[in-house]
């Protein structure tokens, strides 16, 4: 795909055409304003409501009430920042083979539209957490904001700090769900989202790496890979994920005292994590993986199949 630069004056005016044409279109504006927003992405999110499910607090309707709160600031905040992103990559983005048809790059939002409605995201966001939940939780917001806004800028550049940032990010969606509900965040499920939002964030990467060798190319734009790199993104993803499920199993034997009734059924939720990640990296190696991770794990029907056997195991143990 040429990049706009390389474009004829004929086809720079074609293009523009097919965009004004898409601009006067209200319904089509609507939809650009949905595909900028990335609505579909507030289900990374729903990590905010783990610490209340962890925690056996569910029927708590106060707790519920805070971390839909949480849901929609983490929500508003995560969209302002695609925006920015967007409008900042714009031009590397134009040169790449999925991301031109993004709606700043391809011109049917202004970048000014666009700067306007982050700003009044984050003023709703953050004005949410100020008044609705808790000091800590709005510190956690604007660490995640800046953190966001730094990967964006900055260390999305760096390899492995990118990744590690990413799964920082994930990591932080549960920190804010405990904060908004006041439930101290254990250190098993630290160390076992550490892990397995590491695996997810390699995933992310590699899938990228490996769209770009089955297109020919070797070093991706704006960032510290190339698709050498590939084996090495495979062993550290795939070892982040087992590992994960290690963390997850010594917390079975040594965290459950006292808390579970049948504490020996949460040994089969082990082989349903071993499998789930392993279905992961495969898709993900077959180049099956084109979404979000975490929005993957949401919207695929195994995945699901396989979190409703994990929560019933969980339910029963209880």
């Amino acid at each position: 795909m040429r990049q706009w630069d390389d474009l004829t004056e004929s086809e720079i005016s074609q293009r523009e055409a097919a965009t004004s044409g898409a601009r006067a279109d209200p319904q089509g504006k609507t939809f650009a304003w949905v595909r900028a927003l990335r609505l579909h992405q507030w289900a990374k999110n729903l990590l905010v409501f783990i610490p209340l499910l962890t925690a056996h607090l569910v029927p708590d309707r106060t707790l519920i009430t805070q971390a839909l709160l949480a849901f929609f600031c983490f929500g508003v905040c995560a969209s302002a920042s695609y925006l920015i992103n967007d409008i900042v990559d714009r031009e590397a983005d134009r040169a790449h083979p999925r991301k031109r048809m993004r709606p700043f790059a391809s011109g049917e939002l202004a970048p000014h539209q666009g700067v306007a409605v982050a700003a009044v995201l984050f003023v709703a966001g953050f004005s949410a957490a100020w008044f609705g939940l808790n000091v800590l939780f709005f510190s956690t917001l604007v660490l995640y904001v800046a953190s966001t806004h730094w990967y964006s800028f900055v260390l999305k550049r760096i390899a492995m700090v990118d990744v590690l940032v990413l799964a920082g990010l994930y990591t932080l969606r549960l920190l804010g769900g405990s904060a908004a509900m006041g439930i101290a965040p254990s250190f098993w499920l630290l160390s076992f989202s550490m892990f397995l939002f590491l695996s997810l964030a390699v995933a992310k990467r590699y899938a990228e790496l490996s769209m770009m060798l089955s297109e020919g190319r070797s070093k991706a734009a704006g960032r510290d890979y190339s698709t050498a790199d590939l084996p090495l993104m495979l062993a550290v993803g795939v070892c982040s994920g087992l590992i994960s499920v290690l963390v997850l199993a010594l917390y079975v034997h040594d965290g459950t005292a006292g808390r579970y009734k049948h504490p020996e059924l949460l040994w089969l939720i082990c082989p349903l994590m071993l499998y789930w990640v392993c279905r992961v990296w495969r898709k993900t190696h077959r180049r099956e993986l084109h979404d979000d991770p975490v929005v993957f794990a949401i919207v695929d029907r195994p995945s699901t199949v396989v979190a409703g056997a994990i929560a019933a195991l969980v339910w029963v143990a209880s």
